[in-house]
């Protein structure tokens, strides 16, 4: 016991030593917008994306792949999700996730989550024929993480979640790794106080190459044509550290209200604080609704410190079936929706089998 609490201590000790290591500079005007791989700011699963992710302290299973990486210490035996995501409602764009998480020894948990982004047919146009198209490509974006996390004791939770990007078109790509973890701490009579901290999408540069880079062209003094190779300038993570408290009302006949509040500290971007509610009847029921606060969000939508898309009303619905309450399994469907300033919002929907 004591080695665990020495792991832990260095994952603590690491939340905070890392972001000067790789000097984040949360918040940072001068840095905005300067990030690729932003698709890992985008939450694909429905339950904790319809309270604005305000739960980060408290979210529990599968989903926390994407919050919190220790929540997933809580699944009971296995979890499967599959999500699908219409993100900003009018542009084409699609995002599919699906996860998978298993409890594994006494107190730990693997997982597995795939998230692909999908922007339909776009034209491809030239200089010399700008007005007609030259056939269509289909951009695409991925990323793939594998997790593990343990419960310490009955009220530490830590975990760690690795992550492939993929980016690609058919002629350019770019591949990148990033690193998350988490802690999570329960406690109260009922255990009905969560505090949580998420370090997220820490990892070196990517950068893009492939054909599409290439340019045939005639040097001066040569009779004949060369391929030349352009290098694109690296880009960093999206790195961002995530501090959370929930709180959970605890009522007669199992009905539960949940009060959670998030702050998130952006790299390349405005901070963040998040703020929602969740109310649950006997977990079959289970309304949300959050709201994602970050200054200047009111200024002119083309302000170009405006480069947030996840902030304003959130709102979400879950209805579940028990298929054994002794242990706990169920189905259930999961609904969300995120205000966008463009376009008509942001809707997920999914289900989740809990066996």
């Amino acid at each position: 016991m004591k080695t665990l609490y020495k792991y832990l201590s260095v994952v603590l000790i690491a939340a905070f030593i890392v972001p000067a290591t790789v000097t984040l500079k949360a918040g940072n005007k001068d840095r905005t917008g300067q990030a690729g791989a932003t698709e890992l700011l985008i939450n694909p699963w429905a339950r904790s994306s319809g309270w604005g992710s305000a739960n980060m302290s408290r979210v529990r299973g599968l989903e926390a792949m994407w919050g919190n990486v220790a929540g997933t210490a809580f699944t009971g035996r296995t979890q499967l999700i599959f999500a699908n995501t219409q993100w900003l409602k009018g542009t084409g764009t699609n995002i599919m996730a699906f996860g998978f998480n298993q409890h594994v020894g006494e107190t730990g948990t693997l997982g597995i989550q795939v998230m692909s982004m999908t922007f339909g047919e776009i034209d491809i146009t030239t200089v010399d024929n700008p007005d007609e198209p030259q056939g269509t490509y289909k951009p695409n974006l991925m990323n793939i993480g594998l997790s593990y996390a343990k419960a310490f004791s009955n009220s530490i939770y830590a975990g760690v979640l690795i992550k492939v990007i993929s980016e690609s078109i058919a002629d350019v790509s770019a591949v990148g790794v990033a690193i998350d973890a988490g802690i999570q701490y329960v406690t109260g009579a009922q255990e009905q106080i969560s505090f949580g901290i998420a370090l997220k999408n820490v990892g070196p540069k990517m950068n893009y190459s492939g054909d599409g880079l290439s340019i045939r062209t005639m040097l001066s003094g040569q009779d004949d044509m060369s391929t030349l190779e352009q290098r694109s300038m690296s880009f960093e993570m999206p790195a961002q550290l995530n501090i959370g408290a929930a709180y959970d009302f605890l009522f007669p006949k199992d009905y539960r209200l949940t009060l959670a509040g998030n702050f998130t500290s952006n790299s390349f971007s405005r901070d963040q604080f998040s703020g929602g509610l969740e109310f649950s009847l006997k977990d079959y029921v289970q309304l949300r609704g959050g709201y994602t606060y970050e200054q200047g969000m009111f200024e002119n939508t083309l302000d170009v410190e405006n480069t947030n898309i996840n902030n304003g009303i959130s709102a979400g619905l879950s209805v579940q079936v028990p298929l054994k309450k002794e242990s706990g399994s169920y189905i259930g469907i999961d609904y969300s929706y995120r205000e966008s300033k463009a376009f008509s919002g942001n809707h997920s929907i999914g289900i989740i089998f809990n066996f």
